[in-house]
């Protein structure tokens, strides 16, 4: 079962049971548009208490806001009953809620591309903000007064940003000029949520323009304490972004508009955006190695595959090639790498090391650092080509320790 399939089977046991019930928010817009939905969202006039006696699997996910989590063999549909929101003292989510009509609801929400309904039985559109005109005009257009929509919710800051981007479309005048007034209240957002939002929009092939209108509203110098970007180097970075491949992954995202700060900066950046220790050490390794590229120190047949071995070989390469194409310097270097990479066999980048620990136990080699400057030595000459041999590598082991 699909996820359409799920929501129209949720609307049709709603409307059977006499509750007013439709399509809500984004799947609306992005069916409007010729797009597939990522997940659909149903609301009701049906409260939590009517949504949980209608069906047999529900989970209580916002009981709080009268949101139910409903599941469909094995497909699972936001239902959310129609409200209006009371004030919100965190600047993220309202203190109370009160059940409302469908009219009321659409008010209550953040854009007017997002505040439409629709019957999935009859395609009839229920539009009270002017969404479709607006989708028309390709336009991203908060409901009412922008001022209160983003006083209400410092996150559809970063939200108008990543829809304007993703659909291709401009922001309304109005609603620029209040991101733009209001963009120091990001910074109050959970570092979680700013980093998915980065993330949604880094990772997406629209990153160059959603990067530009960070910069253009003026959201760029509130993402993290201590990350400013001047002008030219906010362009520089989305020039690199520009060309990196359509599809990235986070952390090559998070390189690209980080390759210009040092690495304290970029470890910093990381810590305090709450990315995961396994997206911080990769950020960090792909723009210290990126750097490494591109200047002129020498690439051992070892160093190459120790890049290739490290999992962030091609991300490294992309990356790379895009800050040598913005800086229109040092292109030659990245292919002849990329070229030297791609004829190492990847059965090759980290074969089994021909001397081991155990080895050096055997030679009465104390442990301490020189330990592992022997082991480090042994395989990067084995790497390298000049140990081929498992005795002539036990031989050589011998000599360093002996000196």
């Amino acid at each position: 079962m699909t996820g359409l399939d799920a929501a129209k089977s949720i609307v049709e046991t709603l409307s059977d049971a006499g509750y007013t019930a439709l399509f809500a928010g984004g799947c609306v817009r992005d069916r409007l548009l010729g797009l597939e939905p990522v997940d659909y969202d149903v609301a009701t006039s049906a409260t939590p208490d009517d949504v949980r006696k209608l069906f047999r699997k529900t989970k209580l996910v916002g009981a709080q806001f009268g949101v139910v989590l409903v599941r469909v063999k094995r497909v699972e549909v936001e239902v959310a009953t129609f409200r209006t929101d009371g004030s919100y003292g965190d600047g993220r989510r309202p203190d109370s809620v009160q059940f409302a009509t469908p009219e009321e609801d659409a008010k209550r929400r953040d854009f007017t591309v997002n505040g439409m309904f629709l019957n999935p039985f009859t395609d009839e559109i229920v539009d009270y903000v002017g969404g479709r005109e607006d989708l028309d005009r390709r336009v991203i257009r908060c409901i009412g007064d922008p001022d209160a929509r983003f006083s209400e919710d410092h996150l559809r800051l970063l939200r108008a940003v990543r829809f304007a981007a993703r659909l291709g479309f401009a922001l309304e005048a109005g609603t620029r000029d209040a991101i733009i007034r209001h963009a120091p209240r990001i910074s109050a957002i959970s570092a979680e949520r700013i980093r998915m939002e980065l993330e949604l929009m880094l990772t997406h092939p629209t990153r160059t323009t959603g990067w530009r209108m960070i910069w253009e509203t003026q959201l760029a110098d509130h993402l993290a304490p201590g990350l400013q970007w001047t002008e030219s180097s906010a362009e520089r970075c989305a020039r690199i972004l520009e060309g990196l491949p359509q599809t990235v992954s986070i952390p090559l995202g998070m390189a690209a508009i980080l390759v210009g700060f040092d690495v304290k900066h970029v470890r910093d950046a990381c810590r305090d955006l709450r990315c995961s220790s396994t997206v911080c050490r990769a950020v960090e390794y792909l723009v210290t190695t990126s750097a490494r590229v591109l200047s002129h120190d020498p690439w051992e047949l070892a160093d190459v595959k120790f890049l290739m071995a490290s999992g962030l070989g091609n991300d490294v390469l992309a990356l790379s090639k895009s800050i040598a194409q913005a800086e229109e310097s040092g292109s030659e270097r990245v292919s002849d790498l990329a070229a030297r990479a791609a004829r190492i066999s990847p059965s090759d980048y980290a074969p089994p090391p021909l001397v081991t620990g155990d080895d050096l136990i055997a030679m009465h080699l104390p442990a301490g650092p020189r330990f592992r400057e022997v082991l480090d030595t042994l395989y990067r000459a084995q790497l390298n080509g000049e140990l081929t041999e498992r005795d002539a590598a036990l031989a050589h082991a011998r000599v360093l320790i002996a000196n």
